[in-house]
């Protein structure tokens, strides 16, 4: 089989590739015989072309930006998919309109570009907004505020053997889930649905297109004029130049409510933390009168928040909002009033204001819950795990009514036998080979992990894999986080007090996990449409390449060193890294261990594992009817360890698809998707560029 196919030119070439006469709804229902008389379009239909490729590669070296940069401030991390086939058909008819290229990408071709652009633009960057800040940020001292990064090639190793590793690890999972057990997997339907949707329907596909371009370039104004640092003034005392922007990044408008907490609060609170009488509690020291903008209770000026938000949902993003809240209420006064401490010991409540609360207070609290409720999540979804292995062992049927080379079934193409058409074991033995070898290097040579380790941790993410991808395909929820902490909780017992090692092989877990899953989704898009899987495989093994130089060169251009993700001269971070803080917080305490943790932290982290774990449950357990009023302990724990104007804006975001959606169901459905891609491409790629120019030409 050649790599690359020639576009359609004949009428025979269009006809292979035109869209199935069946709707990707009808093809869910067929078993695997059934889809290879009907659906299948054979392996001679044109779709691994070069402009295809090229086309992905492109969408997806910018849409890596995206993801970087929403990660890096959210700690979501979303699939590209959707929008690489919005951008794709749209751009491609742009460029037939002026005459640059001829003839219409077929939905095969463009389906095998979202599978280059989504390998690019998700499946390569999970760990650096997870596992390598949180390194950088364990490098931080009071000697060295920047933080130690790691070199640029090793970091880019590192992301392509992940990335290949999740990719291989794929494959002997496609044939059992996708084909025999026919699992869901909804954002790979959704792709296939919206391809259909986009070659039936022409000019509502350039409504949407119009609509995700419109909303790009008015949120890529944005970051012009809130981070671009372009104006210059002196300090008229010190004489120190400082950078200032056009507009500022948030405005106070909150103010007018007064003072955020009666005095009082503080004592009852302290008790609680310290597990002390009333009687052994002096009264607090007096404070300055904080304002709530001191409490980060503020207005964000910028858009892609608000947009994530719309993605994300009413109800996480309103847990969001109440965690922030609660830190902000009832433990940050109390902590500031009777001294904070840090994890080392370290006095800083009388050099701490509020606003840095939600990364010194929160972290303590917000991700034990996080933590406990992933992982809880993870217990409750035993039956999964049972059968993501039971079915693994199950033999595949190989039968069937395979005909000869140009015998037809009605109106459907020739059928050919599956082991010329699925992609091959020996690929499979190959690519874990040369990945899984790739990872333990490198993890024993740049970050210290013993090669026997490392070995073992390829072993359990392929275990741990399976079981993610089976979660995959049945919720659309794929738990790479509840991996990392399982193989942090792993390795913190087998070597404990080592932070990198910590990290780093957890992040081996996370981030193969989270691309084996964006694989099968890609597959099984490719599935419902009749795609050939082995090309399609090729097309997302070549994205990795593109993927891993442009998420690459994202993370630096936005993380020169640790003073972004932690702020400096009391500015707030423009990246305050959520996942990374999770991370950091866990590989913190098997450093240092629990007992050593100042007793406002382990009372805080207890509390905070046993909430979690509560919330889970009484999700699990509550009627459906009850069960979306629950409080969300992912929201909760989000909004505890994020300054709280990040939970705000995405609360407004969520807030107006659930108005849109009862005024009109038909367009929100139609429209929210586009509107919330564009507006989340256009400010991240601009931010890029600016958050670039900021650190390395203007300052």
């Amino acid at each position: 089989m050649s790599i690359f196919q020639a576009p359609p030119r004949t009428p025979e070439e269009l006809e292979a590739s035109k869209p199935l006469a069946i709707s990707p709804e009808e093809v869910l229902a067929f078993d695997e015989d059934e889809w290879y008389r009907r659906a299948y379009r054979g392996s001679d239909a044109p779709q691994l072309t070069v402009r295809a490729v090229v086309m992905g590669t492109v969408l997806g070296f910018f849409l890596s930006f995206t993801n970087v940069y929403i990660g890096l401030k959210t700690g979501w991390f979303l699939g590209v998919a959707l929008t690489a086939c919005i951008l794709s058909y749209a751009v491609w008819n742009g460029l037939r309109a002026t005459g640059l290229v001829k003839g219409q990408m077929t939905i095969l071709e463009n389906n095998c570009m979202q599978s280059t652009a989504s390998s690019a633009g998700y499946a390569t960057g999970n760990t650096v907004v997870s596992a390598i800040p949180a390194l950088l940020l364990l490098t931080v001292t009071e000697e060295n505020p920047k933080g130690t990064s790691l070199p640029w090639p090793v970091l880019m190793i590192w992301i392509l053997f992940l990335a290949a590793l999740g990719v291989t690890l794929a494959i002997p999972m496609k044939r059992n889930l996708i084909n025999r057990e026919k699992l869901k997997f909804p954002s790979g339907t959704a792709a296939a649905v919206t391809l259909q949707g986009l070659y039936s329907r022409g000019e509502e596909a350039m409504k949407k297109a119009r609509a995700l371009f419109a909303t790009a370039g008015v949120a890529a104004l944005f970051p012009l004029l809130k981070d671009l640092e372009i104006l210059k003034h002196k300090h008229p005392v010190t004489g120190k130049v400082d950078f200032d922007t056009i507009l500022p990044g948030q405005s106070n408008i909150f103010n007018w409510m007064g003072k955020l907490v009666p005095d009082t609060l503080g004592a009852g609170v302290y008790r609680f933390f310290h597990a002390v009488p009333a009687s052994m509690a002096p009264r607090p020291p007096a404070l300055p009168n904080w304002k709530l903008s001191d409490y980060q209770i503020k207005l964000d000026h910028g858009l892609a928040l608000v947009f994530a938000g719309m993605i994300v949902g009413f109800r996480i993003t309103a847990w969001m909002v109440v965690g922030g809240l609660v830190l902000c209420f009832l433990i940050t006064p109390p902590a500031l009033e009777w001294g904070w401490f840090n994890a080392l010991g370290k006095y800083v409540g009388a050099a701490t204001k509020p606003g840095s609360a939600w990364k010194e207070i929160g972290i303590w609290c917000g991700a034990p819950l996080l933590v406990s409720a992933g992982l809880v999540n993870f217990a409750l979804q035993w039956r999964t795990i049972v059968r993501a292995f039971t079915g693994l062992a199950a033999k595949p049927k190989t039968g069937g009514p395979f005909r000869e080379p140009g015998e037809r079934d009605g109106d459907g193409p020739r059928v050919e036998d599956p082991k010329d058409v699925e992609v091959p074991t020996s690929w499979f033995l190959g690519g874990v080979a040369v990945a899984g070898s790739g990872v333990a290097i490198v993890a024993r040579l740049a970050f210290g992990v013993p090669l026997h380790y490392g070995v073992l941790a390829v072993g359990m993410t392929f275990v741990l894999g399976l079981v993610a991808a089976r979660a995959t395909g049945e919720s659309d929820i794929t738990p790479g986080g509840a991996m990392g902490k399982i193989m942090q909780l792993t390795y913190g017992v087998l070597i404990p007090q080592n932070s990198t090692v910590n990290l780093m092989t957890a992040a081996v877990t996370s981030g193969s996990s989270l691309a084996c899953a964006d694989l099968l989704n890609d597959l099984k898009s490719g599935y419902l449409l009749g795609a050939n899987p082995r090309r399609q495989f090729l097309a997302q093994a070549m994205g990795i390449f593109t993927g891993t130089v442009a998420t690459t060169l994202g993370f630096f251009l936005l993380v020169p060193n640790a003073t972004v993700l932690t702020g400096v001269d009391g500015k707030d971070p423009p990246f305050p890294a959520p996942g990374a803080q999770q991370w950091r917080a866990v590989a913190e305490v098997f450093k240092y261990g629990i007992d050593n943790l100042h007793p406002m932290a382990q009372t805080a982290l207890k509390v905070g594992l046993v909430v979690g774990a509560a919330l889970a449950l009484g999700e699990s357990l509550a009627p459906r009817k009850i069960r979306r009023w629950m409080p969300s302990p992912t929201g909760l724990g989000l909004g505890m360890i994020l300054p709280f104007f990040y939970p705000l804006a995405m609360f407004l975001g969520a807030l107006f698809v659930t108005v849109a959606e009862r005024v009109n169901k038909k367009w929100a459905d139609r429209y929210v998707i586009p509107i919330a891609a564009g507006g989340i491409a256009g400010e991240s790629i601009v931010g890029v560029v600016v958050q670039a120019l900021n650190n390395f030409v203007l300052h």
